[in-house]
């Protein structure tokens, strides 16, 4: 190797040192269409972390909350998750992500046994929405759920993802139910686009207060 294309290696070399260092909170691109999707169903504000780098460096993840799907690496990858505000973990997830496949992690507490993964199959249809159910909420026992007049989830028991269904857009009436009763725990509405993916989830204590207190969200999947 001459003198001179030493020194464009050296250069070139340096140049790539330099980027790294201005973009140490920056998500690495990864040529992968492996993705993920953080939903805090606890009472805690989270900040979430990749093999020690943070995500969300907008804005920590409030009760109820959620994120878009992020692309990440394939093979074995480990989450960490963080009070607002603490330096300490509260837990780690280690997980092997797959190629094509759209994983959620649902937060409900404060240890990875609080926590569980599902997978979604997204279908978008025209003039439609795709709508699933994910029961997050740990004492509330098996839910039922209407969309409008219809029941559309039955007996989803905690830490479960259910089925998608098609729905008709917009406003949409949300009523969940002890399962198998006309308990009704939560009535609310979301709207909805059409050609959309969404997914409800309950969260919360049946007899939490503020932040704990049980409820209904919804997250957008696609």
């Amino acid at each position: 190797m001459n003198t001179r294309l030493t020194f464009f290696v050296f250069i070139a070399a340096l140049a790539g040192l330099i980027s790294c260092k201005n973009n140490d909170n920056v998500f690495p691109p990864v040529n992968t269409d492996g993705r993920f999707k953080i939903i805090n169903a606890s009472s805690n504000t989270i900040n979430f972390f990749l093999n020690g780098t943070r995500l969300n460096n907008g804005s920590s993840l409030v009760p109820g909350g959620s994120i878009l799907y992020i692309a990440a690496p394939l093979g074995l990858q480990n989450f960490q998750f963080k009070k607002d505000g603490s330096p300490d973990i509260l837990f780690s997830w280690p997980d092997t992500l797959k190629n094509g496949i759209n994983y959620s992690l649902y937060i409900t507490g404060n240890t990875a046994r609080q926590a569980f993964r599902t997978t979604e199959v997204l279908n978008p249809d025209s003039n439609l929405v795709s709508l699933g159910f994910v029961n997050a909420a740990p004492d509330a026992g098996s839910l039922d759920v209407t969309v409008g007049d219809t029941i559309r989830f039955t007996a989803s028991a905690f830490k479960t993802q259910s089925k998608f269904l098609l729905v008709g857009n917009g406003l949409r009436d949300v009523k969940v139910y002890k399962a198998g009763t006309k308990t009704m725990l939560k009535d609310t509405s979301f709207n909805m686009d059409q050609n959309h993916v969404y997914t409800i989830f309950s969260h919360g204590l049946l007899n939490g207060t503020g932040s704990s207190k049980f409820n209904v969200g919804y997250t957008l999947n696609y």
